[in-house]
């Protein structure tokens, strides 16, 4: 099944679409990869969705991605005597340790970490800040603030920190058992919620050891002062747009949204742009034309991936809401301004061979019209370098490594297949050939261009490019070699 645009989709499961039927229809209506979220979801039925998916796989004959998304850590209030209070603007607020029932005067704050971090003049944002405070003075048992937002507060309501480092880690123990059992299950992502700085990414990674791809999700302003740092440890990067636009001024995260697409594009990492996409269509049958235009901003920009969560989790048209973004990304694809737009932010080449070849695959490709860019890869780099050019001419990724080409899956531009090891050059040239034709990228008398490492099997050593002519019987007569 061939994908008739560049951009891929993720859909979270949820109880409007967990089942077997639905999973294999929102594959149908152009899901590529699977969410899972953490927050909601048992071990038990994590297994059990995993289970669903890699059969809806089998019977497809695609790979298919998982993405798990861990929840990461929740800061709540305490409770209040009376279930709620009315916060006044201009009035002074306490946040202590002391778990007795708060009052209109003062809350336990159930997090010692977030007492011992706070300090005079940093903001508290409430209930998705909806209420905000200041405070003005802080000790390990409790900080005084001052309500310069007001509003009603109640029970277990939200706590965020803009201005706020806390000095322990981003992964709760929840989110180290949830994190086990996703790697029994063989996931192909993790996605890391809340994270603050590049040690979190790492303390991740070492208990991962490789055993899946880690994705950050950058919802807070602490992860942008380090967004460099925090790219080059990641496998990907979400643009988590819900909690961002909660801790920061929400008028500049569509600035933010450009700046690490295009950041990531320039590292050769997959970028994803989450969190209201579609939002209107939990209840609705048709987006807005604000959703609409939001969603071909994302694919304009060249984004690898663009997100659906409570719109195929818990909506009411999870099919239709996979369709209408499967259908924006093609329209916005087949626009005559997408192409310049996406070459005005073309990325220099790293000063290597490896990138210098995907580059000239590229231009090869394009100047000589060829059907397709064929990536021998066994990581997965040889084929990212390709798609990180955003190249005119599809790109496939052969790989003998099934996990590779699932986490292909979430990569602009690639269509992904397993297949057995090349045993030399000529082997190499002539697979890719068959499946160029029998994938209907390309027929006999096509040309082809065919990337990869030499030595074979050797990973991110892509350093060799040959062109070749597909011939009646499907091989490849070799025509030039770089």
């Amino acid at each position: 099944m061939r994908r008739l645009r560049r951009t891929k989709i993720v859909a979270t499961l949820g109880p409007s679409s967990s089942t077997q039927e639905m999973v294999g229809k929102l594959f149908a209506a152009g899901a590529d990869v699977f969410r899972i979220n953490m927050s909601h979801t048992s071990h038990d039925r994590l297994r059990e969705l995993v289970g669903i998916i890699r059969s809806t796989e089998k019977r497809v004959g695609r790979p298919i991605g998982i993405l798990v998304d861990l929840q990461g850590p929740k800061l709540r209030l305490g409770k209040f005597a009376d279930g709620a209070v009315m916060l006044e603007k201009g009035q002074t607020f306490t946040l202590d340790s002391n778990p007795e029932p708060g009052d209109k005067t003062r809350v336990q704050l159930p997090h010692p970490e977030i007492l011992e971090a706070l300090e005079p003049g940093h903001n508290l944002l409430l209930d998705d800040g909806k209420v905000r405070l200041v405070a003005e003075s802080s000790t390990a048992t409790e900080t005084v603030t001052r309500v310069v937002v007001g509003g009603r507060m109640s029970d277990r309501k939200g706590v965020s920190l803009p201005d706020t480092t806390i000095k322990t880690s981003a992964m709760t123990p929840k989110d180290h058992a949830d994190l086990d059992a996703a790697l029994e299950t063989g996931c192909e992502w993790i996605a890391l919620s809340f994270v603050q700085r590049p040690e979190d990414i790492t303390e991740a990674k070492d208990i991962i050891q490789g055993r899946c791809a880690v994705m950050t999700k950058v919802e807070k302003p602490q992860a942008m002062t380090r967004l460099s740092e925090i790219i080059e440890l990641s496998d990907a990067i979400m643009v988590a747009r819900g909690d961002l636009g909660v801790e920061m001024p929400i008028e500049k995260v569509p600035g933010l949204q450009k700046q690490m697409t295009r950041a990531c594009r320039r590292a050769g990492k997959p970028v994803i742009v989450a969190t209201q996409m579609l939002e209107s269509m939990i209840t609705q049958p048709t987006p807005t034309r604000a959703e609409t235009s939001d969603v071909a901003t994302a694919v304009f920009e060249g984004a690898d991936a663009i997100m659906l969560s409570a719109e195929s989790a818990a909506g009411s048209y999870p099919i239709e809401a996979v369709s209408m973004m499967d259908s924006i990304a093609r329209n916005v694809e087949s626009d005559p301004y997408y192409r310049s737009i996406i070459d005005a932010q073309h990325a220099v080449p790293e000063p290597t061979g490896a990138d210098a070849i995907s580059a000239a695959a590229r231009q090869i490709a394009e100047t000589l019209d060829l059907s397709v860019i064929m990536c021998w890869t066994a990581g997965g780099t040889t084929a990212r370098r390709a798609a990180r050019e955003r190249p005119k001419t599809p790109i496939i990724a052969l790989t003998p490594n099934l996990d590779t080409s699932r986490r292909l899956t979430l990569t602009w531009g690639i269509h992904s297949l397993l297949t057995s090891d090349a045993y030399d050059l000529d082997d190499m040239v002539d697979r890719a050939c068959d499946f160029a034709r029998a994938e209907g990228f390309a027929n006999s008398g096509d040309r082809v261009i065919v990337s990869a490492g030499v030595p074979l099997r050797t990973p991110g050593a892509t350093n060799m490019l040959r062109i070749a002519y597909i011939s009646a019987d499907g091989k490849g007569a070799d025509n030039e070699r770089r």
